[in-house]
């Protein structure tokens, strides 16, 4: 196989998720993670630093993502739309089969160490964002009350979006966990 084939990271990915699927996070290594991919240990290591990454690689891009998201938004749209909008927009960081999102999520959910780790790099996407709307002149308390509601509509829309034979878009179910969240909100229960 050539050394430095376009498709390698995403082969590294697939071959992972597979791994991890068949033995478990903690039965599979880098070097296991590279054979079933069909390139060298070594090749591994040029684009993730340890087989968590494999997993979490994303991160940056959808903080990048984001920060375009909010950036991109007009002065004057509500705060709420601009975090619903951002967050919407990262649907284009998304694989194409929604069956590996579902593969790393049930990964994810199997192992603590993995589980500790979705937890920190939701508390990164948490900070960003709350900068970000303060840099729009939201509030602070304000700006923290909207970022973890809106990451709770994300994260339903995501499960939403990834399971088996759903077909609808990702801006679909953001559209959707929001209506969810705001019927929520506005029933009033009775003693």
């Amino acid at each position: 196989m050539p050394r430095w084939e376009p498709d390698a990271r995403q082969r590294l990915e697939t071959a992972a998720l597979e791994l991890f699927a068949e033995r478990g996070y903690d039965g599979t290594t880098v070097a296991d993670i590279a054979e079933r991919a069909g390139l060298m240990k070594r090749s591994f290591f040029r684009y993730f630093r340890d087989k968590r990454e494999v997993l979490f690689g994303g991160t940056d891009g959808l903080v990048t993502q984001l920060r375009a998201g909010v950036g991109d938004a007009p002065a004057g749209e509500p705060p709420w739309q601009v975090l619903l909008g951002a967050l919407a927009g990262s649907a284009s960081l998304f694989p194409a089969d929604r069956s590996l999102a579902h593969r790393r999520q049930s990964v994810i959910a199997a192992n603590p160490e993995l589980r500790e780790r979705e937890v920190l790099k939701v508390a990164v996407l948490e900070d960003v964002l709350r900068d970000l709307l303060a840099e729009r002149g939201v509030p602070q308390r304000q700006a923290a009350y909207l970022v973890r509601l809106a990451l709770t509509v994300y994260e339903q829309a995501f499960t939403q979006w990834m399971e088996p034979g759903a077909r609808a878009t990702f801006e679909r179910c953001v559209a959707d966990a929001d209506a969810e969240l705001q019927r929520a909100l506005s029933t009033r229960h009775f003693a």
